[in-house]
C-alpha cells in the first residue's frame, strides 16, 4: 500500500490533465524561486550602493566632482543605478538650464526636479522588476493546483463507474494524487507571495529614500542657481 501511494507513484500514475497541472506548478515554482534570488541580490547591492553613494554625497564633495567621478565610471562600463543616477540626471539639467541666462532660478529648479522624477520612476520600475510575476504565482498557483485536484477527483469518481466493488484501497490513490495537484499550487504559492510582500516593502523604503533625496538635493540646487543668478546680475 505504501508503494502504491507514494509521492512519485502518485505523480507518474496521474491522469494526464493532472500532470500538466503538475508540471505547470513545478515550472512556476522554478521561476519564482530564480526571481526571488535574483531580487534579493539587486535589492540588496541597491542598498549598499545607496548608503555609500549618500555618504560620499553628504562628506562635503564639490558636486562637479562627483559628476566627473561618475563619468569616470560609465566610462569603464560600470552601471549607474540608483539614488546616483538621480543625482547625475538632476545636476546635467541644472548645469543646461544654468548656462542659459534667460532661464531663472525657478524655471531651473523645475526642469532639474523634473529630470530627477524621470530619474526616480525609472530606478522604481527597476526595483519592482518581476513582482507582478511572483504576484500572479503567488495568487493564482492555489486555484491551478485546485483545478488539478477537481479534475483528478472527478476522473477518480468516473473510474469507479466502471468498478464492481468500491473500496477505500480503489478510490484512495485517485484521490491522493489529485491532492497533490493542491499542496505543489500551495509550494509555488506561499514562497511567492512570503517574498511579493518582502521586496514591495523594500521598494516602497527606496522609493521613500529617493523621494527624500529629490527634495533635499532640489534644496541645494535652489541655493546654487539663487547665488548663480545674483553673481550675474551684479556682474551685468
Amino acid at each position: 500500500m505504501e508503494e502504491q501511494l507514494s509521492l512519485i507513484d502518485l505523480v507518474i500514475n496521474a491522469s494526464f490533465t493532472v500532470q500538466m497541472v503538475m508540471l505547470i506548478l513545478v515550472g512556476a515554482s522554478i521561476l519564482s524561486w530564480y526571481m526571488i534570488v535574483q531580487r534579493f541580490l539587486y535589492l540588496h547591492n541597491a542598498r549598499e550602493e545607496m548608503y555609500g553613494f549618500e555618504e560620499r554625497f553628504w562628506s562635503g564633495i564639490d558636486l562637479s566632482q562627483l559628476y566627473r567621478e561618475g563619468n569616470e565610471k560609465a566610462s569603464d562600463g560600470q552601471a549607474i543605478l540608483g539614488m546616483e543616477s538621480i543625482f547625475r540626471a538632476g545636476f546635467k539639467e541644472f548645469s543646461r538650464l544654468a548656462q542659459q541666462s534667460e532661464m531663472d532660478s525657478e524655471a531651473i529648479l523645475e526642469g532639474s526636479r523634473r529630470a530627477m522624477r524621470v530619474a526616480v520612476m525609472r530606478e522604481e520600475e527597476r526595483l519592482e522588476r518581476h513582482l507582478a510575476f511572483l504576484a500572479s504565482v503567488g495568487s493564482t498557483s492555489p486555484y491551478i493546483g485546485l483545478f488539478g485536484t477537481v479534475w483528478g477527483i472527478m476522473h477518480s469518481f468516473r473510474g469507479l463507474a466502471n468498478s464492481t466493488q468500491a473500496t477505500l484501497a480503489t478510490v484512495a490513490p485517485g484521490i491522493s494524487e489529485a491532492l497533490v495537484a493542491t499542496a505543489m499550487g500551495l509550494f509555488a504559492a506561499i514562497p511567492a507571495v512570503l517574498a511579493y510582500n518582502r521586496f514591495s516593502a523594500k521598494v516602497e523604503v527606496f522609493g521613500n529614500r529617493y523621494d527624500t533625496f529629490v527634495d533635499e538635493f532640489s534644496s541645494i540646487l535652489y541655493r546654487q542657481a539663487y547665488a548663480l543668478r545674483a553673481k550675474e546680475k551684479r556682474a551685468g
